[in-house]
């Protein structure tokens, strides 16, 4: 197998760059998506009696304008609730008694609106940016599962979330794994027997302790997918498909080689463009 850190020489070359928009080409994007949305925002900020009832009323909204009113009640009521956590109606009663008190009140948001141009291109900018957040990664796997199918669709099985969806669980796959463990990536040969678990990350961007962290977390995975494929005498390999201009930062590369050459062969860390060279049947089958 060509290691990883054979390529450091001419990285820049092996990385896949998915293009972003420019700025301020993208505020005609954002305006088409959240004109409207900010328009029924301040509509129920002038018929709620106070915040917490204003929550109440953006869930009584249809999706997916729910969701997006909800994204803006976060910007301008409460930075302290995700959007993840006001999603399900039943809970917006326990989030209003656990953060209520932190709601920016009813009478300054008002203010805040009526400062603010109608349409705010600010906002609008800013939604459109956390909205495009995870889009280059869901390019990222569906770019490898098209190529996994032309290249070895006939022969092997692939699994996982093409773009957005449900991971792989690998209690679910593998016989005696206990942990309920995500993977973006299971392979396997037609009759079922488990070859490679894959995980997919796309960098824009990286440095500083976000780095180690993620290095040292697929080392963790390694080890447990690694360590089980020894005691139960499976043919397993570990897959990390990494892009993106985050791999030039700091000591990425290198960390990333490592991890690599920790697996003596069982871990594989590939680019897109590394594929055809590196993501062999042999390798497959080894």
């Amino acid at each position: 197998m060509i290691s990883f850190s054979s390529y450091k020489g001419t990285a820049s070359k092996w990385i896949t760059i998915f293009d972003s928009p420019f700025y301020p080409d993208s505020l005609d994007e954002a305006k088409m998506l959240y004109e409207k949305v900010l328009e029924r925002f301040i509509e129920l900020v002038d018929q709620a009696t106070n915040s917490a009832n204003l929550l109440e009323i953006i869930t009584k909204e249809p999706d997916p304008l729910r969701i997006q009113l909800l994204r803006v009640f976060r910007r301008y009521v409460s930075p302290d609730t995700t959007v993840e956590m006001t999603k399900k109606k039943r809970d917006i009663p326990n989030i209003i008694n656990d953060f209520g008190d932190r709601f920016r009140s009813l009478e300054e948001v008002r203010r805040n609106l009526q400062s603010r141009p109608v349409p705010d291109e600010t906002l609008m900018a800013l939604l459109l940016e956390q909205s495009k957040r995870g889009q280059k990664g869901y390019d990222l796997t569906e770019a490898f599962f098209l190529w996994f199918d032309r290249v070895f669709g006939k022969n092997y099985i692939i699994r996982g979330p093409v773009r957005a969806g449900k991971d792989v669980m690998l209690d679910k796959v593998l016989n005696n794994w206990e942990a309920q463990t995500p993977a973006d990536i299971f392979i396997s040969r037609l009759d079922g027997t488990p070859l490679v678990v894959g995980f997919a990350r796309y960098d824009s961007d990286r440095g500083g302790s976000q780095e180690d962290d993620r290095t040292g977390g697929n080392r963790d995975k390694a080890t447990d997918l690694l360590r089980y494929a020894d005691t139960y005498k499976v043919a397993l390999k570990v897959f990390f498909l990494n892009d993106g201009p985050g791999l030039l930062l700091g000591s990425m590369w290198n960390d990333y080689a490592r991890l690599e050459s920790y697996g003596n062969g069982k871990i594989m860390v590939c680019t897109l463009k590394m594929l055809d060279e590196k993501f062999t049947q042999d390798w497959l089958e080894s």
